[in-house]
């Protein structure tokens, strides 16, 4: 009798570790790059936004200014190129 108890929980002691198993490969090669898809899709999508509202603005007034440290900040204007 204490034989087959034993062995039921070693048998259920293996499944547990073989189903940790599982979980952690599905983690690894399934979840973590959906997640890093949205991430960077995330990042990207804010870079275009960030980029369209400084050309919006450039467009309607005339210059944008970025700060950039304490006391300093890049003017951008729109570019002129000039006649030859």
């Amino acid at each position: 009798m204490m034989k087959r108890d034993k062995k039921n929980i070693l048998i259920l002691a293996l499944t547990l570790v073989v189903v940790i198993l599982l979980g952690a490969l599905i983690y690894v090669f399934f979840v973590t790059p959906a997640l890093n898809g949205l991430i960077t899709k995330g990042y990207n999508q804010g870079q275009v936004d960030v980029v369209n509202a400084i050309l919006t603005q450039v467009s309607s007034s005339g210059y944008v200014e970025l700060p950039v440290n304490n006391n300093q900040s890049i003017i951008l204007v729109p570019y002129q190129q000039p006649s030859q």
